[in-house]
């Protein structure tokens, strides 16, 4: 079992890591894994929590990218349909075959984007998920039975693949720490360190005890997401920003909106993005938008237009469609998306909708590797191409890369059914603990058992950690899970030994950041609620 103090025991046992990856993202994690599959002495700082930022605010979609098809990026649409396939294969149990509508309400429509789809389908080759399909206008509702059935005439079938983000995320620690990397959430980089004008490792400071320390390494990679120019200072205060960082809004509401299997895909909104409606966790996700922002926030909060555009759109295509009042909660996630270079080094101007989402690998004069870009989907790409570099910048053994068939933590063939899905081979020692069988909230699909779970296993540390990450309520139900809280705070405290105090102060904090998830003021919390019980 790796405990917060155990690593911290590795950490400080270790004269000098091969590999420092800032950052516990995506690109964090995917970096820290490739590298400690390979052997390197691999340690992995996060400021937060994992998967704190972008990485659990996804589409939840692990797919190619028609949009990027329709734009002509047919090299990063290939990539992307490679790892689709990868992870497919080496998280079943996290990643699934999900189903697809393109509605057609003109007659040109359907042969239209089923043409773009034919070729969907050929550029995943081997590893494609499903053949794409053109649809009548009844298969069409039978598949979607809440598409607005005037003037419908039809649609296309293809189908993408469906993830848990923050849950990969934990996976994908898990499986770090499984091949020896060491790992620490709410440990910020404060610093960093040289050897004449070369890297030479971090300063961090772990926040939970407030001690200072630092750490040698051979090679660091900045892979911080939307923040990554704030650690290129730290190496140059003078450096051009890199990022464009732009926020894509979704909304979630009940089932019942879209009660099939199978997604909605809108090719073009009024702003020319697409709009996804897809079936998540018995909910229904809603989005997303593309609105430039100039300060990165670590609590991004959807803007009214934002919001009513959501719901506009879905109300052109779905019968009946949610209103304000269906939302169960709103999530804003940041994408780095990477300034266009002139040949002064400088970045141009663009509008963030027709910004690359390739990822961007860049090295400084110092040797400081930054990761930034890219998506989810591929993840494991990223961390491969920046170890690569980074081995070479550090002067490490070259080694071949694994992750390309390695299974993730949990790995099942044919995983098991229902809230524990995602856990896979885990899920039957969840069930062994106390509170198996009991509900955290009537309208939450989640146990007790789960929470001492995170609690031992997956470095849960809050109880915004249990509730926004390790499980998803904050997601799927914000009020549900404000209401949630002081339970988890007890259930943590008795885990973590911490006070009666503490599981106040975590109630009134999580209160407070749930809150921003809510379209309507949640009710007041009532911090004597989360004292541990006589």
């Amino acid at each position: 079992m790796h405990t917060r103090s155990s690593l911290r025991s590795a950490l400080t046992g270790t004269p000098r890591f091969d590999v420092v990856v800032v950052g516990g993202g995506a690109s964090g994690l995917g970096t820290a894994l490739e590298a400690a599959t390979r052997g390197y002495k691999t340690l992995l700082l996060e400021a937060h929590d994992f998967a704190k930022g972008t990485s659990s605010r996804s589409t939840k979609l692990v797919h190619g990218g028609v949009r990027y098809l329709a734009q002509g990026n047919v090299g990063l649409v290939r990539e992307a349909l490679r790892e689709r396939g990868l992870l497919r294969r080496n998280a079943p149990h996290l990643v699934h075959d999900l189903a697809f509508v393109v509605p057609a309400y003109d007659w040109w429509a359907g042969p239209y984007y089923g043409i773009g789809l034919k070729l969907y389908d050929v550029l995943a080759g081997k590893l494609n998920l499903g053949t794409s399909k053109l649809l009548d206008h009844d298969a069409a509702l039978e598949r979607t039975p809440t598409l607005k059935r005037d003037g419908l005439r039809g649609g296309v079938l293809y189908h993408d693949g469906q993830f848990d983000d923050a849950r990969l995320a934990v996976t994908l620690l898990r499986t770090f720490l499984d091949h020896g990397g060491v790992a620490l959430n709410y440990a910020p980089v404060t610093g960093l360190l040289k050897e004449g004008e070369k890297i030479a490792g971090v300063t961090f400071r772990d926040e939970e005890t407030g001690e200072s320390f630092e750490v040698l390494a051979k090679g660091v990679v900045n892979a911080t997401g939307v923040w990554v120019d704030d650690v290129r200072r730290m190496d140059d205060p003078g450096v051009t920003p890199m990022l464009s960082p732009s926020q894509g809004v979704h909304v979630v509401v009940e089932k019942k909106f879209l009660p099939g299997d199978s997604a909605i895909m809108i090719p073009k909104t009024e702003d020319g993005r697409v709009l996804f409606a897809v079936p998540w966790h018995d909910h229904v996700v809603i989005g997303t938008t593309d609105t430039p922002v100039e300060t990165a926030l670590l609590e991004p909060r959807a803007l009214p237009d934002e919001i009513d555009f959501i719901l506009r759109t879905a109300a052109q295509y779905m019968d009946p469609a949610p209103t304000r009042e269906d939302v169960r909660s709103v999530y804003v996630g940041l994408r780095p998306l990477v300034k266009a270079q002139t040949t002064d080094g400088a970045g141009g101007t663009a509008q963030t909708s027709v910004l690359s989402r390739d990822h961007v690998l860049r090295v400084s004069p110092s040797g400081l590797a930054t990761l930034t870009g890219g998506k989810w989907t591929t993840y494991r790409k990223m961390g491969e191409d920046a170890t690569n570099k980074i081995a070479e910048v550090a002067g490490l053994p070259e080694r071949l890369s694994l992750t390309r068939g390695l299974h993730l933590r949990g790995w099942m063939d044919v995983p098991p059914e229902g809230p524990l899905s995602v856990y896979g081979s885990d899920a039957p020692s969840i069930l062994g603990l106390p509170g198996g069988t009991t509900k955290l909230h009537a309208e939450l699909p989640y146990v007790e058992a789960q929470v001492r779970h995170a609690a031992r296993f997956e470095l849960a540390r809050t109880v915004e950690d249990v509730l926004a990450r390790r499980t998803r309520a904050l997601l799927l139900h914000a009020r549900a899970s404000i209401e949630a809280a002081p339970r988890v705070a007890e259930l943590l405290a008795e885990e973590l030994h911490h006070d009666a105090a503490w599981q106040i102060d975590q109630v009134e904090a999580y209160t407070a950041l749930a809150s921003g998830y809510l379209l309507a003021s949640p009710p007041a919390a009532h911090p004597e609620a989360s004292a541990p019980a006589d």
